[in-house]
C-alpha cells in the first residue's frame, strides 16, 4: 500500500499544476513577449524565403516559420488554458529594440531588397533577433517557474543558439558581420 500512495503521489508531481499563473506572472509575461517576438521572426522568416534562392537560407526560413509557428499554438493555448488573454500590452517599442526586434522599417526591406542582399539583412537581422531570445529566455528558466514553461524556454534557448552560430557562418561566407 505504501508503494501505491508513493506512485500515485509521484505521478502527481507530474501533472500541471491546476489554474494558471497570475496576470503579470513570469510564465504569462514570458509567453506574451515571446509570441509577439516569434510572430516577427516568422514575418522576417516568410519574407525572405519568397525572395531567396539560397538553398540554406531557404531551408533555415521554413525551419523557422515551422517551429515558431508550432510554439506559437503552444503558447497560445496555454493562455487559452489559463485563462488570459492573448494579447496584452506587449513589448515597448524600447524593451522590443532590447530584445533584438527588428524595426518595421528593417522588416520592409526584407522584402524590397535585392535577393542576396535580402539575405545578408536576413542574417544580421535575425542573429540579432534570435540574441534576443536568448535574453528572453532567462526568467523562465528561473526556479519555480512552471516546468511546462521551463521546457520550452530550454528547447528555444538550445534551438536558436544553434541557429545564431549557423547564421554567423553564413555570414562569414557572404563576408557580412552579425548586428551590434
Amino acid at each position: 500500500l505504501e508503494g501505491l500512495l508513493i506512485a500515485v503521489g509521484g505521478g502527481l508531481l507530474l501533472l500541471p499544476r491546476l489554474g494558471g499563473p497570475a496576470e503579470g506572472s513570469t510564465e504569462v509575461r514570458f509567453v506574451r513577449e515571446m509570441i509577439q517576438h516569434h510572430a516577427q521572426a516568422v514575418d522576417m522568416a516568410t519574407r525572405v524565403r519568397e525572395a531567396s534562392g539560397d538553398p540554406e537560407v531557404r531551408v533555415l526560413a521554413l525551419d523557422i516559420m515551422l517551429s515558431q509557428q508550432e510554439q506559437i499554438g503552444q503558447m497560445r493555448g496555454w493562455l487559452t488554458l489559463w485563462k488570459r488573454p492573448w494579447g496584452g500590452e506587449g513589448m515597448s517599442a524600447e524593451h522590443a529594440r532590447m530584445m533584438g526586434m527588428a524595426t518595421q522599417a528593417e522588416v520592409q526591406a526584407l522584402s524590397d531588397l535585392g535577393a542576396a542582399q535580402s539575405e545578408v539583412r536576413f542574417l544580421q537581422l535575425m542573429t540579432r533577433h534570435h540574441q534576443g531570445a536568448l535574453a528572453m529566455v532567462a526568467p523562465a528558466l528561473a526556479p519555480g517557474v512552471r516546468p511546462e514553461v521551463q521546457a520550452l524556454a530550454r528547447q528555444i534557448q538550445a534551438a536558436q543558439a544553434s541557429e545564431v552560430t549557423f547564421m554567423t557562418r553564413l555570414l562569414r561566407e557572404r563576408g557580412a558581420q552579425p548586428l551590434p
